[in-house]
């Protein structure tokens, strides 16, 4: 695996959404889904508004990996579950890039189910 570089983890930090599907069994993607991003540090994150039962969670979680598009950044990807250390600096990521929203709205991917749906996301 290769790591991001700093133009892409600025580009991508930058972009309020991302493209992202998983790879099917044969190796094909799926259709992309359309999905709000956090950087934190020298991560990129992902988390599901509509919780970890939803189908392309579940099907990236499947995979383990896939492919993302932001900001004119395009990279295969493998999909990591961070676990629950990261969860105070997602929620104020995603709390500093989306409030504008408001509480309503992002509080989708600061809620306890979706801090279970996250997903880091490491180029490969």
């Amino acid at each position: 695996m290769s790591a991001w570089t700093e133009e892409e983890l600025a580009k991508i930090g930058k972009a309020m959404e991302l493209q992202i599907t998983s790879r099917r069994r044969d190796g094909s993607l799926r259709p992309y889904v359309t999905i709000w991003v956090v950087r934190s540090g020298n991560g990129i994150y992902v988390r599901s508004a509509y919780g970890h039962d939803n189908g392309w969670f579940q099907r990236a979680l499947s995979s383990g990996e896939g492919r993302i598009s932001a900001a004119g950044v395009e990279r295969d990807v493998a999909f990591e579950e961070p676990g629950a250390a990261v969860d105070a600096e997602l929620h104020a990521a995603y709390h500093a890039k989306y409030d504008r929203y408001g509480p309503n709205i992002v509080g989708t991917v600061v809620s306890a189910e979706a801090a279970k749906s996250t997903l880091r996301l490491v180029p490969r």
